[in-house]
């Protein structure tokens, strides 16, 4: 009898630093990945079967851009308000960031 431990399974790649800010928070950790699909035994992965789609990731708030920067989908929920210094989520009814303390628009 023969068991077979393995399958195909997604891989994140870094593919490069880009010196751009994020049009969502404006800092400058953005990275250039994709996700490719390897064939793994026992999970180690031995050889990529598909090479994903590039795409940039900002490190700081998440927003997922395409390779040329324009918006992959919706950048965060409706209602959802964001401080524009540092990126975090904020309360919707606070005037101030409770973690980098400049005044929300």
């Amino acid at each position: 009898m023969f068991f077979f431990i393995g399958g195909i399974q997604p891989k994140t790649v870094t593919i490069e630093k880009q010196a751009r800010s994020c049009p969502s928070c404006g800092h400058f950790d953005v990275s250039l990945k994709r996700v490719d699909h390897y064939v793994s035994l026992f999970f180690i992965p031995l050889f990529p079967v598909k090479r994903g789609v590039p795409f940039l990731i900002c490190e700081n708030c998440n927003t997922v851009l395409d390779e040329r920067g324009y918006s992959m989908g919706a950048e965060h929920p409706v209602g959802e308000k964001r401080c524009p210094s540092c990126g975090r989520e904020v309360d919707t009814d606070f005037a101030f960031c409770p973690y980098c303390g400049k005044t929300l628009s």
